[in-house]
């Protein structure tokens, strides 16, 4: 059910956050490509000292604060409680980068060793292709930055436009999923090595008027995890 999750539908709930939408998109994501198995995602540490994407990808909200911790950022892990940061969200999403988590960890611009510390152990983490992939994104034309206040409107229709997108919804319904179907399909049944790379340039979300004004709304951590 959740692949057929549409934008409308997270409104309904009232979730209006864009960063939690796109949270959920990528969380969905990660669950189609592991074909929904929810033990695939992990919430706390292991033995290992290094992480390849392909791990740090399934990473939980919670084991996104143990890395934080680990890499003496203790003071600040608590204040991510709730924001809807996975391992999914860091990988997937091109525009979340560390400048993105230093907002959300509350760490001032005018701590630049801190947030220096922070950038130097983001890009570690992520890889040297999803470094790449989120600068060549950011440096391409009409690039806007993550922000982590937008809220997420339903899109505005005039009277005259409403037969027109009704007709155009029965035709392609796939338009407003959070994740789209195709984005997952390819991943799992696609010949390429990176099953996560179908995910890019597929977000609804982004189409629709984002409010700069809007505060931020909570989200729990409540993935599965096998480990006692």
């Amino acid at each position: 059910m959740l692949q057929y999750l549409t934008v409308n539908d997270l409104l309904f709930l009232k979730v209006t956050s864009q960063l939690h939408h796109l949270s959920i998109k990528c969380a969905i994501h990660v669950l189609h490509v592991n074909k929904f198995n929810p033990y695939c995602l992990k919430r706390r540490p292991g033995t290992e000292s290094q992480f390849s994407p392909s791990e740090v990808v399934q990473w939980s909200n919670h084991r996104v604060m143990e890395w934080l911790r680990s890499v003496d950022l203790a003071e600040y892990a608590p204040n991510l409680r709730g924001s809807g940061v996975h391992g999914g969200l860091i990988i997937l999403e091109p525009r979340f980068n560390s400048d993105s988590l230093a907002m959300l960890l509350n760490i001032p611009p005018q701590k630049t060793l801190l947030r220096r510390h922070l950038t130097t152990n983001f890009d570690s983490l992520v890889g040297a292709q999803a470094q790449q992939e989120k600068r060549e994104y950011t440096e391409a034309a009409g690039y806007a930055p993550l922000s982590i206040t937008a809220k997420v409107k339903p899109k505005k229709l005039g009277f005259s436009n409403l037969a027109t997108h009704l007709r155009r919804r029965r035709q392609d319904e796939s338009t407003d999923y959070v994740c789209p179907i195709e984005a997952g399909q390819a991943a799992v049944n696609g010949a390429e090595m990176r099953p996560y790379a179908a995910l890019g340039g597929l977000s609804p979300i982004l189409d629709r008027e984002p409010d700069p004004c809007g505060e931020q709304v909570g989200l729990g951590d409540g993935r599965a995890d096998p480990s006692p």
